[in-house]
């Protein structure tokens, strides 16, 4: 068995991995087996190598080749595998598994710090695990917002109220507000519009809608009022708002400047808001 920490270059699969191959079991009884964990990070001659000791020695020996991404095997080792993909956990299958493991080592666990340790872990069963692990060890008790807290990521109330600032607040309010938030918590733009991203999905945002109120007997401090209501995002506009998300996202990733961005999410939703406040 070789892990991603041994060097699997094309000497390696020549030498060791060739030597084991080659050598039969006793009285030709079963199979020897060789598994390459994190196979993706071997090098192509590597993996040129590998495939002529695969078809050598088929009658004695089974290559088990495990990695994350299948497009960086080479096409002639994928045509001699049978694949097996393995999807993320499902919340149902994590949540004995983590409850067994808190009982084992008696940590406090609350029920909204294991709901969140499950969405943050996004069905990867170790990086549940090495939060819970650091959690406790930070905080003592694993509640939602020390998960969030620990992991650096943004809690729900945060991006409530970033949302609210953006189409309730003129930007320089809202750019201020926001700036003073990520640097109070260390949130990092990428995760924000990740969250942010989720909301506009679901709908229901929040905006002050502005009522005038026609009435001559009413002095003209009550004339204008604000409404707080839920409006729902019109298709249109919502298609609009996601390409705008998906831009900052692109440029995010191209190492761009996050001040920028972040004007340039403000932005975007502050022509929303007025798009929206225009059709309603």
């Amino acid at each position: 068995q070789l892990n991603a920490s041994d060097d699997r270059g094309i000497d390696i699969v020549r030498g060791p991995i060739l030597s084991f191959a080659s050598t039969r079991t006793i009285f030709k009884k079963g199979f020897k087996l060789v598994i390459l964990d994190e196979a993706d990070a071997m090098t192509q001659d590597a993996q040129n190598a590998l495939r002529r000791v695969i078809e050598k020695f088929t009658e004695n020996t089974r290559f088990c080749l495990i990695c994350n991404y299948l497009s960086k095997i080479i096409p002639a080792l994928q045509s001699r595998c049978t694949r097996f993909r393995f999807g993320p956990l499902t919340p149902e299958l994590m949540v004995p598994r983590l409850q067994h493991v808190i009982q084992e080592e008696g940590v406090d666990v609350t029920e909204d710090g294991m709901k969140a340790l499950v969405t943050l872990s996004s069905g990867d069963m170790r990086r549940a695990l090495n939060i819970l692990q650091s959690t406790s060890m930070a905080f003592g008790k694993v509640t939602e917002e020390n998960v969030y807290t620990c992991t650096g990521h943004p809690l729900k109330s945060d991006i409530a109220n970033i949302l609210d600032w953006m189409l309730n607040q003129d930007f320089s309010t809202a750019y201020r507000k926001i700036m003073e938030l990520k640097t109070l918590k260390g949130l990092a733009l990428q995760d924000i519009l990740t969250d942010i991203h989720l909301f506009v999905h679901r709908g229901g945002l929040r905006v002050r809608l502005w009522i005038i109120l026609e009435r001559p007997n009413f002095p003209l401090a009550l004339t204008k009022c604000f409404l707080l209501s839920t409006v729902d995002f019109p298709p249109s506009i919502r298609i609009q708002l996601l390409i705008k998300l998906a831009d900052i996202e692109y440029r995010l990733a191209a190492g761009t400047s996050e001040k920028i961005q972040l004007s340039s999410l403000i932005a975007a939703f502050q022509v929303t808001r007025d798009l929206v406040v225009a059709e309603a």
